[in-house]
């Protein structure tokens, strides 16, 4: 039986009722590890105080908004990584980097037992596993979700209200929300229905279209070999520019997905998130490789981004396969250096500028006025060479089809 137990704390409705529930089931003593990663002072505001009421000895509150902006955010973003066509991949992304930073502080704490409140049926648990088995194998791990008796938020919520411990969510209003600073995911509630539209009151971080400003926005971001570095001429750090970012964003209803997904364990789900700030970075991100890169690169890169999404989204972040992936993305963006302006209007984002001095698009060489670098009798050639499969393969079938009539008999005497 584990003696330690370091358990992934966020505070909220799951981790909450753990910490009781694993002292009586364990007789274990149980430190607690909070992870700031940009969801707002208000869910982090007294966690350590709630863990420590809820039992835990300890509580680390751990700031790691740089190291997942920087070394896990952008990543994704500059291999322009979509799961499932639309999802940004808030909460994926996040997880390894919790983990990690939870397995470093068992370490330290001398602790013989991990834990997490993930759900039996959700992507967290393969998530947060996956990389327990490889930074720290010899440590069990403890899913309590997968062991009590609890089966619903529902019971989730009694238990709690047992146990003296203090929740946010209530039968009511019983959304699953993951924040960070990228973006604001939502489950639960009427979203299980995939036909019920959301709920106005739920969003939290975008205005509604209907209700943003009357007049269109123009945001510019900058870009240094594939990062953001930008935000309308002004270089920002990377938490200031998302942050900024998802203010500006959100203030014109930009950056709602609403996405009936695939999760790992084999079922559909659905939830509905908000994005503002990733929304505008990967459409300027993409606008600019489209910009920059040759035909063949972007394609091959194109290849790369579903495999490098379903590699973040099942939690396999530390392995050579991600490695070999950004050491590809890496090479493809050494150019991708520029400006890209996007025009924000009710919840609707278009591009209307581009510029890079690594711009492949050269207007001497498609103007349709006369110029002295692109000589249009050339095409002649190329047409005919780009054609000459074509060319060769009608010619044959017209010599096979004359062969055959040559060889075959007339139909009227053949019936002779």
């Amino acid at each position: 039986m584990p003696r330690l137990i370091v358990l992934a704390y966020s505070g909220g409705l799951d981790t909450s009722i753990i910490v009781p529930w694993l002292r009586e089931n364990y007789d274990a003593r149980v430190i607690c590890v909070a992870a700031d990663i940009g969801q707002g002072g208000d869910e982090l505001r007294g966690v350590r105080e709630k863990a420590l009421a809820s039992g835990a000895e300890e509580c680390y509150v751990e700031d790691l908004r740089e190291e997942f902006v920087r070394d896990f955010i952008f990543p994704t973003l500059r291999a322009g990584a979509v799961y499932n066509r639309k999802y940004l991949l808030g909460t994926s992304t996040a997880r390894p980097l919790i983990a990690k930073r939870q397995v470093e502080i068992a370490r330290a704490v001398g602790a013989d037992a991990l834990a997490h409140g993930c759900t039996g049926k959700g992507n967290d648990q393969v998530r947060f596993e996956v990389t327990f088995a490889t930074l720290a194998p010899d440590l069990p791990v403890i899913a309590p979700w997968r062991e009590w008796n609890i089966r619903s938020r529902e019971d989730a919520i009694d238990y709690a209200k047992a146990k003296g411990v203090p929740v946010a969510a209530t039968k009511e209003k019983i959304y699953s929300r993951d924040a960070n600073l990228w973006h604001l995911s939502h489950e639960g509630g009427n979203l299980e229905d995939p036909n019920s539209a959301p709920k106005g009151d739920m969003f939290m971080l975008t205005t509604d279209p209907t209700q943003a400003p009357d007049t269109p926005e123009d945001v510019v971001i900058g870009f240094e070999a594939g990062t953001p570095v930008s935000v309308n001429g002004k270089e920002l750090p990377p938490v200031t520019l998302v942050a900024t970012l998802n203010a500006i964003a959100g203030k014109h209803g930009v950056g709602r997905i609403d996405l009936v997904e695939d999760r790992m364990v084999g079922m559909k789900s659905r939830g509905v998130y908000e994005t503002p700030g990733g929304t505008l970075l990967y459409a300027a991100h993409s606008e600019l490789e489209q910009l920059i890169l040759d035909r063949k690169t972007l394609a091959a890169k194109d290849l790369i981004a579903p495999r490098y999404a379903d590699l973040v989204y099942e939690g396999r972040w530390w392995t050579t396969e991600r490695e070999a992936y950004d050491a590809f993305v890496t090479v493809t963006q050494q150019r991708i250096t520029g400006t890209v302006t996007l025009r924000l209007y009710k919840g609707g984002m278009t591009v209307v500028g581009r510029e890079s001095i690594h711009a492949l698009y050269d207007e001497r060489f498609v103007t349709f006025g006369e110029d002295d670098v692109y000589q249009q009798s050339d095409a002649a050639g190329f047409i005919r060479l780009f054609a000459l499969p074509a060319r060769v393969r009608a010619i044959k079938d017209r010599e096979l089809a004359a062969a055959k009539e040559r060889v075959e008999p007339a139909p009227e005497l053949a019936t002779v």
